[in-house]
């Protein structure tokens, strides 16, 4: 059994199950709702069906990070039990809870000198986020030190790739991603912006393809691509989606036909903290690659 503790937020839009099936421990981030603080907890707060429907219905919806407090309480009893604490977070490009991680740890650690503490950032979102998290799971069950699985999760965070498309524009107006002029023509059009998560962790909108099919068709192509060793890919793929489960479905299938060695691919729902910003309508794919993102 390792020394240390591998945690993570809820942000990384894997199950709560798989998670715990993974040994990560896993902090709330933190949600406001119409005023009503809640906690990106899985859904049990708010699913991601009823979320959306207040926020079609104009619900005022903001998002706030992990603060350092909750970030000490959280590792706290970990670092009492003996064990090392090796936290990966949210993108920086994304959020600033990276910032607070790192404060959290300057603070917990005059508590516990003789205790390491780490943050990485992971660079990524959504499911890439939890790809990276599970990718160092692995990491930790094949012995890897606290020291190696840091050195290993630094290097590793730039070869995750991410693709997202979207069918419905309309949080990506409200957040200012996109404008509102593009996001009228993009709604008359059909078009679906083709964005990925930049080598610095933010996300960018790279291309539009005319229509979900033709979306589904490019983020496999790219993946094809990039993917370690090509179409011979072989390890696991994420799909995060936004209440659109039938459009996720719709890449993986597509992901098995044109790169069939393909290890597992699972299909996740956005949680509530990026979903806030994406709406409903999004697909987000995630996967290893052979060079690192540029």
């Amino acid at each position: 059994m390792s020394n240390y503790v591998l945690t993570c937020c809820s942000t990384a839009d894997v199950s709560e199950k798989y998670l715990q099936s993974r040994d990560v421990k896993y902090v709330y981030f933190n949600y406001e709702l119409d005023g009503v603080q809640c906690k990106d907890d899985f859904g049990r707060t708010n699913s991601p069906d009823d979320l959306y429907k207040k926020m079609l219905a104009g619900a005022e919806c903001r998002t706030s990070q992990v603060s350092i407090g909750e970030y000490m309480a959280f590792w706290r009893p970990f670092l009492e039990e003996g064990k090392d604490v090796l936290h990966v977070s949210l993108s920086s490009g994304v959020s600033g809870t990276y910032e607070s991680a790192c404060q959290a740890k300057v603070e917990i650690e005059q508590e516990f000198p003789d205790r390491k503490i780490e943050v990485v950032d992971s660079l990524q979102a959504s499911s890439g986020y939890g790809l990276l998290v599970d990718g160092l799971a692995d990491k930790r069950d094949e012995g890897l030190s606290f020291d190696e699985a840091v050195a290993w999760a630094k290097e590793a965070r730039h070869r995750v790739y991410g693709w997202f498309f979207s069918t419905d524009l309309t949080f990506f107006v409200r957040g200012g991603r996109i404008s509102k002029t593009a996001g009228l023509l993009g709604g008359m059009l059909n078009i679906c912006p083709v964005m990925d998560i930049e080598a610095d962790g933010s996300l960018a909108v790279k291309e539009k393809a005319r229509g979900k099919k033709k979306a589904i068709a490019r983020v496999v192509e790219i993946m094809t691509q990039t993917a370690e060793q090509g179409s011979a890919y072989a390890r696991k793929v994420f799909i995060s989606n936004s209440e659109c489960a039938s459009d996720a479905q719709a890449v993986k299938e597509l992901i098995q036909e044109k790169l069939p060695q393909t290890g597992d691919i699972n299909i996740f729902t956005i949680g509530a903290t990026i979903g806030v910003h994406t709406g409903p309508g999004t697909v987000a794919t995630f996967w290893w690659g052979e060079e690192p993102r540029a």
